[in-house]
């Protein structure tokens, strides 16, 4: 469901965010930065997009100024426009550190 009721921005910007709170609960994130040893194709697969429809998609989140991504490093640069550009609330994962989602 929270992958058919989005558009592409939207679902990459979710992933995305779970993914930086996520890391960073396990404290494999600094700050809004992590590693993202994930390929166009695989988050293609993941969010229902083809490969040319993710490299647009993150083209146009680097060019709102929300992310960039350099290889295989994510860094956010707006998180609270990330976060809404992907409607996302982190309280949903039920993470014990609250302040990995911040």
């Amino acid at each position: 469901m929270n992958v058919g009721q989005r558009d592409a921005r939207s679902r990459m910007a979710h992933v995305l965010c779970e993914m930086v709170v996520r890391l960073r609960a396990v404290g494999l994130a600094q700050g809004h930065t992590c590693d993202l040893p994930i390929t166009q194709v695989e988050l293609g697969q993941a969010l229902g997009l083809s490969t040319v429809h993710v490299n647009r998609t993150l083209q146009e989140l680097r060019g709102e100024g929300l992310i960039t991504l350099k290889g295989n490093v994510l860094s956010v640069l707006d998180w609270e426009g990330l976060k809404q550009a992907g409607d996302f609330e982190p309280t949903y994962l039920h993470l014990k550190h609250q302040e990995a989602a911040t």
